[in-house]
């Protein structure tokens, strides 16, 4: 999985998560992406699982990756 981002004034912007995964319902993507959309630069790895983990809707199946392999993909690329 890869996390693309640009960071501008201190925050995370134009946030596009890839990878060989399976996500349902589709449009958790989008949720995903948005979740991370503004957070600080310096989120720590729990805010950032947090913010993900809040915009899985129920019942949604993430095979694959989940909030926690986003995280750490976003943090990696911060470093």
């Amino acid at each position: 999985m890869i996390v693309d981002f640009s960071v501008r004034d201190g925050r995370i912007v134009d946030v596009q998560i890839n990878g060989d995964f399976f996500l349902e319902p589709p449009e958790t993507l989008t949720s995903l992406n948005h979740a991370l959309e503004g957070m600080p630069q310096g989120a720590d790895h729990a805010e950032l699982v947090s913010a993900l983990q809040a915009a899985v809707p129920a019942g949604a199946e993430l095979v694959g990756f989940g909030p926690a392999g986003i995280a750490t993909a976003v943090r990696r690329a911060l470093q």
